[in-house]
């Protein structure tokens, strides 16, 4: 093999993994949050998750991509492990429309998609645009790619080392091996059984063994999805081992079948496939289409057996849990398509945290309960310290790749994760008073401690749909957080001027009236953090 062909394959293999980086890539920012959601809505029935998982494999052109994010999205608990089974199995399918695309040679158009996208990526400014433009760009790329590797492997027929060495691969075991270590290298299915695809195609390569490489190149797969989900939880760690023992046992099943029946399985699917790479690219559909019509129905034994492999459960994070992260930080799988949804996941329990500290500083303010004071001052560094962490993970994210519109709702997570954080301080706020009344022995009246409990009702309410407007996009809260709003301010300056009336009948001494004061104030400041809250994604939005 002389340098030039060794340059030509090289040159060739690097642009068709740049096409395929850069197509997938453009594709997850461009549409990644609408395929998201698609993937969070339509997955809760098994076999509707199937389905999803083939059409956004098949869109995103990544199974390792798709069940990357079914990994994040289970140890997130956005997912559970059996949802997460049906996506799998559809996405070993979708994985396959990479080979079809390959097996239809488009390298003669390929040079009118890279100058589209060209044009497209550097001069047009709508970002939308921009990323839709690397889908094309890629796109082109890769068949430029394609042609080019196709090129160089046609001068390798004529080398007697390379076709003695290729025809001497005969043994099946060592050709599952050899897709499985090349794809574990690679990361990438489609790439290997492209690369083989054009092989074939050139002769280099016997039908008979490319069936068995095909078979490696699936378990080989897995390989990202095991690597993303070593820094995971048990269910992560339980998801990928879906996807490994779906191909391990899914291989060994066609393996005993094609030591047995090898000869008519190539002739039927050369009957409808024509050459060698249309064979190629259809042994690797009806490959996986048999694998999951096999063990489909055997889907909840599969999710089963991983709790043999990872047994036992991981501790249980509450969102009261101090100085501690649930859904992000280091023992999280990382994925940009999914990362905005595990930070609101977040935001949503210091929510918790906050709202809860609140009502335990207002019963403190009442009661003048120890316990209570000294927790809401405990709680307050806890929500302190989420503050801190979420805000340094959203400065992480938003220098990655993450989805379009997800980019647009970043600056509105620094700005609601603030409101919570102010809410928290209001909390500290109100035990403060309360320090100061029992320092100072002051009393409330029975109107005034009536009066603050039923603001306080208000406030709870609209906290309470504020928080599932932002994290669930409840919209129909719009209304009733507005009518809260005016509410809560007209009651603010109602209890105000009742606060002066009881001053100037002496039925409450200055400094009792003082803290009563600050009291509703500070509720009424509550009340504006959670609107900002609830509106902050859509502000974000528009």
């Amino acid at each position: 093999m002389n340098s030039s062909v060794l340059l030509g394959l090289s040159g060739g293999l690097g642009l068709f993994l740049f096409g395929m980086t850069l197509m997938s890539d453009g594709i997850e920012k461009a549409a990644g949050a609408k395929l998201r959601s698609i993937l969070e809505v339509f997955t809760k029935n098994k076999f509707m998750g199937m389905i999803v998982g083939v059409i956004f494999t098949g869109i995103i052109q990544s199974s390792s991509a798709c069940t990357v994010m079914v990994v994040s999205f289970v140890n997130s608990g956005l997912m559970s492990l059996y949802q997460a089974a049906g996506v799998i199995f559809g996405a070993n399918i979708g994985t396959t429309i990479t080979s079809q695309l390959v097996s239809f040679n488009l390298s003669k158009v390929a040079p009118l998609f890279v100058l589209i996208g060209v044009i497209m990526v550097n001069f047009i400014k709508k970002e939308t645009v921009k990323k839709i433009g690397d889908i094309v760009l890629g796109f082109g790329i890769l068949f430029v790619g394609l042609s080019t590797m196709s090129s160089a492997m046609g001068t390798l027929k004529e080398s007697q080392e390379v076709v003695n060495a290729l025809a001497g691969l005969d043994n099946p075991i060592l050709a599952v091996l050899l897709g499985t270590v090349v794809t574990s290298v690679i990361q990438s299915s489609s790439v290997t059984v492209s690369i083989i695809l054009l092989m074939a195609n050139q002769g280099l390569l016997e039908l008979n063994i490319v069936l068995y490489i095909i078979l490696g190149c699936n378990i080989g797969a897995c390989a990202s999805a095991m690597i993303a989900s070593l820094s995971g939880k048990k269910d992560a760690k339980r998801a990928a081992l879906i996807h490994l023992l779906f191909n391990i046992i899914g291989t060994v099943i066609l393996f005993i079948m094609l030591q047995v029946a090898s000869g008519w399985i190539i002739e039927w699917i050369q009957s409808f496939s024509g050459d060698n790479g249309r064979f190629v690219a259809n042994a690797h559909t009806l490959i996986k289409i048999f694998q999951v019509i096999v063990l489909f129905p055997f889907s909840n034994l599969i999710v089963r057996l991983t709790y043999v492999f990872v047994p036992g459960e991981d501790k249980k994070i509450g969102y009261r849990e101090s100085y501690t992260l649930k859904y992000i930080g280091d023992k999280v799988v990382f994925n940009p398509a999914t990362a905005v949804v595990e930070v609101i996941k977040e935001i949503e329990r210091m929510a918790e945290l906050a709202s809860e500290n609140l009502n335990r500083a207002m019963n403190a303010l009442i009661t003048l309960d120890q316990e209570d004071i000294d927790e809401v001052y405990e709680v307050e560094k806890n929500i302190n310290f989420l503050n801190h962490a979420i805000t340094g993970y959203l400065v992480k994210i938003n220098q990655t790749n993450l989805p379009i519109e997800d980019l647009k709702s970043i600056g509105a997570l620094f700005h609601v994760v603030n409101d919570i954080e102010r809410i928290g301080d209001h909390a500290e706020n109100i035990v403060d008073n309360a320090c100061t009344r029992r320092e100072k022995g002051l009393n409330f009246s029975k109107d005034a401690q009536r009066e603050m409990g039923v603001m306080l009702d208000k406030v709870n309410t609209i906290i309470r749909y504020s928080v599932e407007m932002f994290a669930e996009g409840k919209i129909e809260h719009m209304t009733a957080i507005s009518v809260l709003e005016e509410e809560i301010d007209v009651m603010e300056r109602n209890l105000q001027q009742a606060h002066i009336d009881r001053l100037t009948k002496n039925e409450c001494t200055p400094d009792a009236g003082m803290l009563y004061s600050d009291v509703v104030s500070g509720l009424e400041r509550v009340a504006d953090h959670a609107v900002n809250i609830a509106f902050a994604i859509n502000e974000s939005e528009e």
